[in-house]
């Protein structure tokens, strides 16, 4: 896996191969295999196949934006700069989904497509966050500063992330399962048939997302080869 994250061509297929099918896998036995008779959330609780899934892969790959920030801080490699900003990218990605699918949960559970609560708006929160590290760099003519400065600030954000996702909503008021006193989907109704499409669909959308972060990785050293080249 390593080296397709670096953007070389020829890296492993096996892990490939692993999240198409773990994410077909999740797509059809997600809507087949029965799920618990649980009030307000009925057939909805299916959204915990996707919803939940992209959140922990938008996590997992901003951590290696992180990873990667601090190494150009360190090293002031050029690809570290790149692969930290392709990840940002491809966790917004997942972020967008990740708050679209949960706005869909709420609408059939809440009764709202947005209500007032402490871990959606962090999530929103963070975001903006994240948004406002891609103005930075684009406001940034001069590379190596850029990369410097935007190094600084995603250490930032993804701290804030953590705030904001994971401590705030222990601390307050939250209709979040696990969040605010409320007790987790494995307390009261993750079955063992649930287990079965949870756990691979987490896996197969880590994967894939790490995946997706790989092209653009390549992409980008295309753009930045061709640019140099003409």
């Amino acid at each position: 896996m390593d080296s397709s994250l670096k953007g070389r061509p020829g890296g492993a297929i096996w892990w490939k191969l692993i999240a198409v099918v773990f994410v077909l896998y999740t797509v059809i036995a997600g809507f087949l295999v029965s799920v618990p008779a649980q009030p307000i959330l009925h057939e909805s609780i299916r959204n915990l196949y996707f919803h939940v899934p992209m959140w922990f892969s938008m996590m997992v790959i901003l951590f290696i934006s992180l990873w990667h920030s601090i190494k150009y801080l360190s090293k002031s490699t050029i690809e570290s700069d790149i692969i930290a900003t392709q990840a940002a990218h491809t966790g917004m990605l997942l972020g967008a989904l990740g708050l679209a699918t949960g706005s869909f949960w709420a609408r059939y559970t809440w009764g709202a497509w947005w209500v007032a609560d402490t871990k959606l708006n962090g999530a929103a929160i963070t975001m903006l966050i994240y948004l406002a590290y891609f103005i930075l760099r684009g406001s940034i003519d001069e590379e190596q500063k850029r990369a410097r400065i935007a190094a600084v600030y995603n250490i930032f954000a993804y701290v804030m992330l953590i705030v904001f996702l994971m401590i705030l909503p222990r601390m307050s008021d939250s209709l979040h399962p696990g969040n605010g006193g409320n007790p987790g989907f494995n307390k009261y109704d993750l079955d063992k048939n649930m287990r079965l499409v949870f756990y691979p669909a987490v896996i197969g959308w880590i994967l894939l997302s790490v995946w997706i972060l790989t092209l653009r990785i390549r992409l980008q050293k295309l753009k930045r080869k061709l640019m140099f080249n003409e």
